[in-house]
């Protein structure tokens, strides 16, 4: 074989080595553009190898003050809407809310350098149980450690928001916060009327005359929107005597006009007595450290591996853009997170 032709195979050889690096290069490329797609350009995490452990939260110190090894403020951020189960999109699945926030929560505990903890929320609030249960876990935290908290309100929070925030020892809001929305949502609907206009006609066998309160597929009765709104009042009721024993400063004859449901802006709702201050970030650390009788601290935060976080603000973001209850699925696509049907603490407007 002469050296010329020789020559010319390799080259072959070598133009067909760069060809299949180059298709390789952009199915990659689109593949990641079709997932980006299917998850609503929202945060994916893929794991390659490891164990859970490699998983951990991680301290990250985003504000040192002078001075060496001092002592701390942990800022835990509650973001999204508030539920006890895993957002899931197609090819993406994000923390449980209740479980990172007593991640969170264990990890400030643990540390002893920690004397103070800023409760940064940015919620329209969430379902009942989800809702009590954090704010639960809060008290207890506060109780066995005995390290204060404060609560900072941002955008949103409403509804379940502001349950969790009167678990702290003091509610700073930005004067431009959307807070309140102190009450309780129960929603359905009857899809029956449209089945039988196409010849569809839903039955079900139940064990009692109340088992199917509130499917679509059949009209409420009036006996059923007895027992449903029983219900929604029992759990206004807890509401409303949460904010009663919390916020002692709200006058009894205002106390009827701040729980019925309404949104409020942050400084209407320091008139009113549902916070302690106006301000910001900086109002917040500052009680915080008076609290916790502190004249200086660095400011750290909890995160995932493989997150940059580069300033305090870094580190919150909403996971949920828009709400659906009542589909009975934990996730969505394009942003929208399907919710279970079941009562709400939450400011519907708020995610719709």
């Amino acid at each position: 074989m002469s050296d010329g032709l020789c020559e010319e195979l390799r080259r072959c050889e070598v133009g067909q080595w760069w060809m299949k690096w180059l298709m390789v290069l952009c199915a990659g490329w689109v593949a990641m553009a079709v997932a980006m797609a299917l998850t609503g350009c929202g945060p994916m995490t893929f794991t390659i190898g490891g164990s859970p452990e490699d998983n951990a939260l991680r301290v990250e110190v985003i504000e040192k003050a002078e001075g060496w090894r001092n002592d701390r403020i942990a800022i835990i951020d509650v973001t999204g809407v508030i539920m006890n189960a895993h957002p899931r999109s197609l090819l993406s699945s994000g923390d449980n809310p209740v479980g990172l926030f007593r991640e969170k929560l264990d990890a400030a505990r643990a540390d002893d350098r920690v004397r103070a903890v800023v409760l940064r929320l940015n919620t329209p609030g969430g379902t009942v149980t989800a809702s009590d249960m954090m704010y639960r876990e809060l008290q207890r935290f506060r109780e066995q450690t005995g390290k204060p908290v404060v609560a900072l309100m941002m955008d949103v929070a409403a509804s379940g928001g502001y349950y969790l925030a009167c678990g702290a020892d003091q509610i700073v809001a930005y004067p431009t916060s959307v807070t309140g929305s102190i009450g309780v949502i129960f929603q359905t609907m009857s899809v029956k009327p449209a089945l039988e206009r196409w010849g569809i006609k839903p039955e079900a066998f139940v064990s009692g005359p109340n088992k199917n309160a509130g499917s679509p597929l059949s009209d409420m009765t009036d006996d059923q929107r007895v027992v449903m709104q029983s219900l929604v009042d029992d759990f206004y009721g807890r509401f409303v005597a949460l904010v009663r024993e919390r916020r002692p400063g709200i006058a009894s004859s205002d106390l009827a006009m701040v729980t019925d449901g309404r949104v409020v802006s942050g400084e209407t709702a320091l008139r009113y007595g549902l916070v302690d201050h106006v301000g910001d970030l900086e109002n917040a650390k500052r009680q915080a450290l008076a609290l916790a009788g502190m004249d200086r601290a660095d400011v750290v935060i909890y995160r995932r591996p493989m997150t940059y976080v580069g300033s305090p603000y870094a580190a919150t973001h909403i996971e949920v853009s828009a709400v659906q209850i009542g589909s009975g699925r934990g996730g969505g696509m394009g942003g929208v997170a399907e919710m279970p049907a079941g009562f709400y603490y939450l400011w519907v407007t708020g995610v719709e």
